[in-house]
């Protein structure tokens, strides 16, 4: 018989508990939050992988992955004194009523635009309340760099610190390529690593202005390259070559083959 979401989650902690106790797992039993930070992290980005993928049964198992990794944090800090799974679902559960009054109060029904701003001006009042000060207060340091950086520009868009198109984002992308061009002769890598920087700042402020996700732009480029110099390297090897063989010439022909073919 199938288990009811309660008792599903009450073997799960059950079985936390176990592998934390003194006679359970001896891995299991010297981590901390920090040793187990990473894992969490790599967990959403393996739900996120399942997602892209269109596959469901993975999908199923990494969400799993990812909520052992709630469970095992809420474990480690039960036995802190600091809090238990119970009030990590009841601090969720309340910030999200409290952010959605339209549907669990009385304020009037939004459409989604209207939604997203009332949703920010709730999160700046909570992180009033913690005092959080300033615009880019609250923004995780260990969120990657491109996310971080789309953060950090919507979050000053919002008080009117923005480019107004595109255009203007590609204008600035230009000065900033050419100051990096121009550091290039006798730069510093300390120089070539600020300019270099300023450039992905940019081009995070261009993907914003474009209504795209620059992770999402990254990943996507990421797995076409990939596929593109698989194919090469299988061209080459009907050939009787390995990309060796064909040196830095015979690779740019065989990729612009691949080019055409794809196109």
């Amino acid at each position: 018989m199938t288990a009811t979401p309660s008792e599903a989650l009450q073997r799960l902690l059950g079985i936390m508990a176990r592998l934390r106790a003194p006679d359970g797992c001896p891995w299991d039993q010297v981590q901390d939050f920090a040793s187990i930070a990473p894992f969490t992290i790599e967990e959403g980005y393996e739900v996120a992988d399942a997602i892209s993928r269109g596959d469901v049964p993975a999908l199923q198992d990494e969400l799993g992955d990812l909520l052992f990794q709630v469970v095992y944090h809420a474990q480690m800090a039960q036995e802190a004194g600091a809090f238990d799974f119970a009030a990590v679902a009841e601090t969720i559960s309340d910030k999200i009523v409290r952010r959605h009054p339209h549907v669990f109060g009385e304020d009037a029904a939004r459409d989604a635009e209207a939604q997203v701003a009332a949703w920010e001006v709730q999160k700046q009042a909570e992180r009033n309340a913690r005092r959080e000060t300033g615009t880019l207060a609250g923004i995780p340091t260990a969120l990657p760099a491109l996310t971080r950086a789309l953060k950090i520009s919507r979050r000053v868009a919002r008080v009117g610190f923005d480019w107004t198109g595109p255009e203007e984002v590609l204008e600035k992308l230009a000065e900033e390529t050419a100051e990096l061009r121009a550091e290039l002769p006798a730069a510093s890598k300390a120089r070539m690593q600020d300019e270099l920087g300023d450039m992905l700042f940019v081009m995070v402020n261009l993907a914003r202005k474009l209504d795209l996700d620059p992770e999402t732009c990254l990943h996507a480029a990421n797995a076409k390259f990939e596929r593109r110099f698989n194919a090469v390297e299988e061209l080459l090897a009907e050939q009787g070559q390995t990309p060796a063989d064909a040196g830095l010439p015979g690779m740019e022909a065989a990729w612009q083959d691949v080019k055409r073919r794809e196109s």
